[in-house]
């Protein structure tokens, strides 16, 4: 049995304990709900995080199958080695940033992220911003080739969120769309969306429409 099935396992059985749908269980113990509904119906692509499991456990400690899972027979998420003093751990975003197509999700789930490790000295190079403001995510599409290609590993600062300075990169939502494109203001007070691929038409945001997420500060590429 593999780790995914094990969760699901192990959140049919707390709901089947509980007497809760899995929303409800997410709510009780102060989750998102996506963070139980995804390993709950089998298409999260992810183990369930040690803070998800605490949670669920402190809210619901007489489940007995919190036994089997220290006992490793159970679902949960693996033993995570030291990591090195001169690196430093970071979250992904599983909002499936799409570079021009993807739906994003309604919510971060910060739980649920998987934990990517980076040299500290790296990071200081490319921001002063403390880790926990730092998050990761993978692009997809190729509307901005061939500075970010699909599959590469973009580094996001959540402190930026100002777009004052023309033609960043930034991780955005327009539409209900999650996007990375370049932004640039507009006199009239507009934002222009715009893609690295010339092929891909640029887009202009007014009053609202656009909510900045965070800026890309880096980007990570095979060769």
């Amino acid at each position: 049995m593999d780790g995914l099935e094990q969760d699901r396992r192990l959140l049919r059985a707390l709901c089947e304990f509980t007497g809760f749908q899995p929303s409800r269980l997410a709510s009780e113990a102060g989750l998102a709900a996506t963070t139980v509904l995804r390993p709950f119906n089998g298409t999260s692509t992810s183990r369930l995080s040690a803070p998800t499991l605490e949670k669920l456990k402190v809210r619901f400690p007489a489940f007995p199958g919190w036994g089997e899972l220290s006992s490793g027979a159970g679902a949960g998420a693996p033993a995570q080695r030291p990591i090195p003093e001169d690196m430093v751990s970071v979250r992904q975003i599983d909002l499936r940033f799409g570079l021009g197509a993807a739906y994003m999700d309604t919510e971060i789930v910060e739980d649920q992220a998987e934990m990517m490790s980076f040299p500290i000295a790296w990071l200081k190079m490319i921001t002063p911003s403390p880790p926990e403001l730092l998050y990761w995510a993978r692009g997809m599409g190729n509307s901005m080739e061939p500075t970010i290609s699909d599959g590469d590993v973009i580094l996001i600062d959540r402190s930026q969120i100002d777009v004052r300075f023309g033609d960043l990169y930034w991780a955005i939502s327009y539409g209900q769309i999650g996007m990375i494109k370049r932004l640039r203001p507009m006199p009239d007070g507009g934002v222009k969306i715009l893609s690295d691929n010339p092929s891909v038409t640029p887009e202009t945001a007014y009053d609202g429409e656009l909510h900045v997420f965070g800026r890309v500060v880096a980007v990570v590429k095979s060769l």
